[in-house]
């Protein structure tokens, strides 16, 4: 017997003057607001309600002051990642951030030097060479190998050529944005081996960790085994499993307690201080409340999905979607419609009149590529569907295919 649906994705909010970031920056990033961002990793579907009733629960008391970081909103999380993915932290090993981005700071400056390499596989998410470009360290490129079905593995080969004595941290992203990998066990293994000869420290942004898709699982790197654990900084959250950005809230897990006291150094500098009051009550109710909700996200996720791989697949000669294991991200390949990643940018936005973010941003391995986020409502993803469409169908008229 079919479980009954209970959460609605079918239609969302309107966004529009909000402050929403994807709707105020549309003149600024893409020339014109008539268009649909489907850019930042956030959804255009409602925060649930348990999330939002928790926070009205708690500005029922008059006053928001200075308030510790709860244990107990610890211990949600630590229930949720044993039962989600069969990992044991502590309370004691864990940390809160105001974002993966800011912890990956912390982990720079922490594990490395001015002039130390850092590794980065790419293409990835922008921060990710972005932050240890600003931090004057340099960036050790291990691009990401694309296998002919489309899908990305790591190149280990070029991963050991490229490491000196002076390469101390790797940044993985795992589950994979913006090409949608769920890491298998070897592959992570084998990234460790690499890490373990040569000491190299791991920080693990794993925070699209619950939005993965059956039968694909999550393996959190520092659950690999004790030697993974020892050299691991792990960030997660709930900031795109429930569409929680905007409380700035995620955290950081570090078992070993020398690491850990190494990262705190950097991290007491900064004065992350106790985080936000209301922020605390809606992360520990998205880890208590969120199971079924999230079950339900997902099944919505992945028809989006599907829409949009059905779309791509009516127009093989200008569109590939990378196939997709996790996150609400698709990668499009777009190289088959011949354009400069300039032009490509202006069909999208002038023709199909959405707003993605172009694979260039993702790194060099990005050109010919687009990111398109499908956390979107049933509603406003028949609005993609739609637009572009008539846009590919226009684009083939004019290249003479049909």
């Amino acid at each position: 017997m079919e479980k009954e649906v209970s959460y609605n994705f079918d239609v969302s909010v309107c966004r529009e003057g909000s402050n929403a970031e994807k709707y105020r920056l549309r003149s600024k990033l893409f020339g014109r607001e008539d268009l649909l961002p489907v850019w930042v990793a956030d959804m255009d579907i409602d925060t649930p309600d348990f999330v939002l009733e928790a926070v009205k629960k708690r500005l029922s008391h008059p006053i928001i002051g200075y308030e510790d970081v709860p244990k107990s909103l610890y211990k949600a999380q630590l229930k949720w990642m044993r039962q989600e993915h069969d990992t044991v932290f502590e309370v004691e090993d864990m940390l809160h951030s105001h974002s993966v981005v800011a912890s990956m700071h912390v982990a720079i400056e922490a594990f490395s030097k001015v002039g130390d390499g850092v590794i980065v596989q790419t293409p990835v998410y922008p921060p990710f060479f972005k932050s240890v470009v600003s931090l004057g360290r340099k960036v050790v490129k291990n691009p990401l190998k694309q296998l002919a079905d489309g899908r990305y593995v790591f190149d280990i080969e070029d991963l050991k050529a490229k490491i000196d004595k002076n390469t101390k941290l790797l940044l993985l992203c795992s589950p994979h944005n913006p090409v949608g990998r769920v890491w298998h066990r070897e592959e992570l293994e084998a990234i460790l081996a690499v890490c373990e000869e040569h000491n190299i420290v791991i920080f693990s942004d794993e925070i699209h960790s619950d939005l993965v898709y059956a039968p694909n699982i999550h393996i959190p790197f520092a659950s690999l085994s004790p030697q993974a654990r020892a050299r691991t900084i792990t960030a997660i959250g709930v900031g795109k499993t429930f569409n929680m950005a905007g409380f700035a809230m995620s955290t950081v897990a570090i078992p070993e307690e020398k690491l850990r006291e190494n990262f705190l150094e950097v991290y007491k500098k900064i004065h992350f201080a106790q985080g936000n009051v209301l922020s605390h009550v809606a992360f520990e109710a998205a880890y208590v409340h969120g199971k079924d909700w999230l079950e339900e996200l997902k099944i919505h996720l992945r028809e989006n999905f599907t829409r949009l791989e059905k779309l791509c697949q009516m127009f093989p000669h200008a569109l590939r979607v990378t196939p997709i294991e996790a996150t609400y991200l698709a990668w499009l390949d777009c190289r088959g419609m011949g354009l400069s990643n300039k032009k490509l940018e202006k069909f999208f936005v002038e023709k199909a009149k959405l707003g993605l973010n172009s694979g260039v941003s993702f790194g060099r391995e990005g050109n010919g590529f687009m990111r398109l986020n499908f956390a979107l409502s049933r509603a406003k993803m028949s609005q993609v569907i739609q637009q572009l469409e008539d846009a590919l169908k226009i684009q083939g008229s004019h290249n003479g295919k049909n």
